[in-house]
């Protein structure tokens, strides 16, 4: 999953930031096609899942060291209305009156793999959904806690139903999109990683194995495809970053979208 040629010549110039924690180095750029912005991530190693006594904990959450090997890029917001509607032509959301940049909604698997190849045919190889093991890595960002550096999520930290909120007091249920970014990022510059859409991933939903794996791909005999994020539209517990959630493929609805990554 080696940078590309023509994606060096794009990082060119890209800016370099420095993550609050001390964490790793990150370069930003941006496709030429629909316009999402990417956040580059080095290598590195984290424990995936999360540990007995985290509060809304699922027994399949078993932690697991992981490594990944290559460096990746991820979009350091979820796909738009309008990047979507660049793409493809045409806005499938249930929330069109929230406006351009507000997340695309309303879009299966299929869907979204179109989306991604037609991408890659205008924009360049390298396009992709993230993998269950690099979407976790990016939401955690360096931090152990349910939501990466912050044990608690409230709706005045994300887009979820603040009816249920994850230890912290009732806020707001929106009822609907908002537009992304509102909320500040996480500690490697990613938003909305909690909340606002569902995230669909690369991974059929899979078992977590016992031990140490590196560059884990979910891959068996499943009908299901692992989502991850929470939603407006669910609660805060759903919003953990170590949650696994599933839809089929075919499946969608106005809480489900995305985010793509590159190589």
């Amino acid at each position: 999953m080696a940078f590309v040629v023509v994606m060096a010549a794009i990082l060119i110039g890209a800016r370099r930031l420095i993550a609050p924690d001390g964490g790793p180095s990150v370069g930003e750029w941006k496709d030429p096609v629909a316009g999402i912005e990417f956040i580059r991530l080095p290598p590195g190693t984290f424990r995936m899942g999360t540990p007995p006594a985290e509060l809304g904990r699922e027994p399949q959450e078993v932690v697991h060291e992981v490594t990944l090997t290559h460096g990746f890029a991820l979009g350091k917001y979820e796909v738009t209305q309008a990047q979507w509607t660049r793409v493809m032509g045409a806005n499938p959301s249930q929330f069109e009156s929230c406006g351009p940049s507000c997340p695309v909604e309303r879009v299966n698997f299929d869907d979204v793999a179109e989306f991604i190849r037609r991408l890659n045919e205008r924009a360049g190889p390298g396009y992709r959904l993230p993998t269950e093991a690099e979407w976790e890595y990016a939401c955690r960002a360096g931090g152990t806690e349910a939501f990466g550096h912050s044990a608690s999520l409230s709706s005045r930290d994300a887009n979820i139903d603040g009816n249920f909120p994850y230890n912290a007091p009732k806020g707001t249920a929106r009822g609907k999109t908002i537009p992304v970014g509102y909320f500040p990022a996480n500690a490697w510059g990613f938003f909305d990683m909690s909340g606002n859409v569902w995230e669909w991933t690369a991974d059929w939903h899979c078992p977590y194995p016992d031990g140490a794996v590196t560059d884990p791909v979910g891959s068996c005999s499943s009908e299901f495809r692992v989502i991850r994020g929470g939603s407006w539209k669910f609660d805060g517990n759903s919003a953990r970053c170590g949650l696994r959630y599933t839809h089929r493929p075919q499946d969608l609805g106005y809480s489900l979208g995305f985010r793509i990554a590159h190589d």
